[in-house]
């Protein structure tokens, strides 16, 4: 208890058996709390910056530590089978580092064989193999965190779950999902840019993504213009200025309603590109245009559509 009357947290440390290069005593200790290993003694700090190897989840009573306790890494939806079947590794050594005899890479490379086949035991398993293996590549080109892999890969397991991928390209289908987490993750990513890294064109990724949302009754709101700015600016060189006039130009459209039914990155690039004319900084159409992933006729039309709503404000 402390003086304020509340029970102190308890420091999470751990004693090592080794000696401080200041004072010379065994008294350094590992606090995983402050994440350093420091001396006792003397207060030396003898390393800095130390990995927390325990578990990543807490427990507050032993059922729940019971319940939450298990051995190895955690299940995970980019794997087919979540991450839970054993792997036998490539590497052909023993638990000491030792290189395997000939007789038995031979046994272990029969016995990794046999497993791969019991993984991917049936056509389903062989289609989440692949499709989740394209959506974890498409997602590494892309720059996507883990969260938004785990949102598309579960996405398309509700798919394939309700029977949704046969007919379909199974490229198609993943590149779909993604498309789908990015939006529901609000991520800025445009359908184009998805196209890009996919192995299937924009249109037939569209078509399946409107047929898989329908489908699974996802209901997805239209992408905010506005989270398009900060990496469209930053691709441009622009001040801090210029993108947060450009996201107050797309405020007020979005007050009155400009921006219902157009292209997000469209309205993003046309409020960027009047914002850059307020400021001085001079860039092209056809710069922001490359930069955005539209035409300039699109940036030269939603400029003006909103010169002509918000025109007390804006001066093109």
């Amino acid at each position: 208890m402390n003086s304020f009357g509340t029970r102190k947290k308890p420091e999470k440390r751990e004693e090592l058996e080794k000696e401080c290069p200041a004072c010379g005593e065994s008294t350094v200790v590992r606090d995983y709390q402050r994440g350093i290993e420091i001396c006792e003694n003397c207060g030396r700090i003898v390393k800095e910056e130390i990995k927390d190897r325990g578990p990543e989840w807490r427990a507050f009573n032993q059922e729940q530590r019971e319940e939450r306790s298990r051995g190895g890494p955690p299940s995970t939806e980019t794997i087919h089978d979540k991450g839970l079947s054993t792997r036998i590794d490539y590497k052909d050594r023993d638990a000491r580092g030792n290189e395997l005899s000939p007789e038995r890479r031979k046994q272990a490379y029969r016995l990794r064989k046999r497993n791969k086949r019991a993984r991917t035991s049936d056509s389903k398993d062989r289609n989440l193999t692949y499709s989740l293996s394209e959506i974890n590549r498409m997602s590494s080109r892309l720059g996507l965190s883990k969260s938004v892999r785990e949102i598309a890969s579960k996405i398309y397991r509700e798919a394939v779950e309700e029977d949704l991928i046969r007919g379909r390209s199974m490229e198609g289908c993943a590149s779909a999902t993604l498309y789908a987490a990015c939006r529901e993750a609000q991520v800025p990513r445009t359908l184009e840019e998805v196209a890009e890294v996919s192995r299937v064109g924009e249109k037939e990724i569209g078509g399946t993504y409107r047929f898989i949302a329908r489908e699974l009754d996802i209901d997805l709101p239209p992408t905010d213009p506005a989270r398009y700015v900060a990496r469209f600016g930053s691709e441009l060189g622009l001040s801090g200025e210029s993108r947060a006039e450009a996201m107050e130009i797309i405020r007020r459209a979005q007050e009155e309603k400009l921006t219902s039914g157009k292209s997000p990155s469209g309205t993003a690039a046309a409020a960027i590109y009047i914002a850059i004319l307020e400021r001085g900084e001079w860039r092209t159409q056809r710069d922001v245009a490359e930069a955005a992933g539209v035409t300039e006729i699109t940036i030269r039309n939603r400029c003006k559509e909103i010169a002509e709503e918000l025109e007390e404000e804006i001066k093109v």
